[in-house]
């Protein structure tokens, strides 16, 4: 070796393959949630379904796989109810989450007509969206870490959204704190490669439909399309299949990047 050439690394973990992951998707018995649910459930991936309120909806989808999915219900805002989850998780399925999403998106409604203009908006709303879409993705991090360092291997997605990019309506409180988030990304994927674990962002515009869209009016989604390359709005599946990406083998030499899905609205 000459003096110039630096060693290789000592050992390297093998990329998991989906079968052989335990993921866990936060709000993911709904919407965009039930979509990434589905997607690792399809796959053969062991699929743990947080909810909160949405029972019903976390019970039935997890009965369709009955050997690979369980519903646990925690406010993801609450520490302590996400290490209780990642316990709970561990012991069911006898290994640790692998592979964590930060899904769930705390009481928001994609309505522009509805939201805050610059000059009426509050400390409040945006404090009450940095707990659910910064705090709450940390503390789920945190949860999941200590499985993911002893196995050193760890996928991490979090959710995020093209309005940043594109900011056409005033989701001032949501964007804000979703930026925050790919900032955390990026810090977190330098600090924790070193252990095996990728950290990546998936972003994506109005998604037609899901429980939080569905207040969108219909020419909203008719304008959004006709702006596309692909003349048309993005659907949960498709944004779902992206997050499968940053999870498979295939995507091991990728972290600390933000892969924007809505049919090519937004470029770079």
């Amino acid at each position: 070796m000459n003096a110039t050439t630096s060693p290789a690394p000592a050992s390297t973990t093998a990329a998991l393959q989906l079968k052989d992951q335990l993921v866990l998707v936060t709000g993911g018995a709904r919407g965009l949630g039930a979509a990434i649910s589905t997607a690792f459930l399809e796959a053969g991936a062991r699929v743990v379904i947080n909810y909160r309120n949405s029972a019903q909806a976390a019970a039935q989808l997890a009965a369709r796989y009955p050997e690979r999915a369980l519903a646990i219900q925690a406010d993801v805002r609450d520490p302590e109810q996400l290490a209780a989850l990642a316990a709970a998780a561990g012991a069911h399925f006898g290994q640790q989450i692998t592979t964590l999403i930060n899904n769930a998106l705390v009481d928001f409604s994609f309505n522009g007509e509805a939201r805050s203009k610059a000059d009426e908006l509050s400390a409040e709303e945006l404090s009450a969206q940095f707990a659910g879409s910064v705090l709450a993705p940390v503390a789920a991090i945190q949860a999941v870490l200590p499985g993911m360092r002893a196995a050193g291997f760890g996928r991490i997605i979090n959710i995020g959204t093209n309005l940043f990019q594109h900011p056409v309506v005033p989701y001032h409180d949501y964007t804000a704190t979703k930026a925050a988030l790919l900032s955390l990304t990026r810090t977190f994927a330098d600090d924790l490669g070193p252990s095996g674990i990728n950290v990546n962002m998936v972003s994506g515009g109005l998604l037609r439909t899901t429980d939080a869209s569905a207040a969108t009016p219909a020419e909203v989604f008719d304008l959004i399309a006709s702006g596309t390359p692909l003349r048309r709005v993005t659907t949960p599946e498709e944004l779902a299949d992206a997050v499968l990406f940053f999870a498979a083998p295939g995507s091991r030499g990728v972290t600390g990047q933000n892969l924007i899905v809505d049919g090519g609205l937004v470029k770079g």
